[in-house]
């Protein structure tokens, strides 16, 4: 069972069945997701074209991150998700930097 401490992450697509894959991530501290994988928090509920940025400073892909504050998520929780090239690398990339920022991956 999920502890509402806990930032869980999952990739929120098919696998490679589309241009466009999403990473999900749900919790309390996304601000800090925020900075370490965008650079900055977005502002809440308006898309933004950004890098997604590894451990390293290199980046991992270009696309939209969307950030969701709690209670206004479809989950009443804080959303992030980040909307990307749809391959597999590059899906299994952003969240493995999502695990090792301290996410755990989210289960069915």
């Amino acid at each position: 069972m999920r502890q509402k401490t806990d930032t869980i992450a999952a990739i929120a697509t098919a696998s490679g069945r589309g241009g466009i894959g999403v990473v999900r991530l749900s919790g309390p501290d996304l601000d800090t997701f925020c900075s370490a994988l965008l650079g900055f928090v977005p502002k809440p509920r308006l898309a933004c074209y950004t890098p997604f940025i590894d451990g390293d400073g290199s980046l991992i892909d270009r696309g939209i991150a969307l950030y969701f504050t709690a209670p206004h998520s479809y989950t009443g929780e804080t959303v992030l998700e980040l909307q990307g090239h749809g391959g597999v690398a590059v899906m299994q990339l952003l969240l493995q930097r999502c695990v090792a920022l301290g996410a755990r991956l989210a289960h069915p």
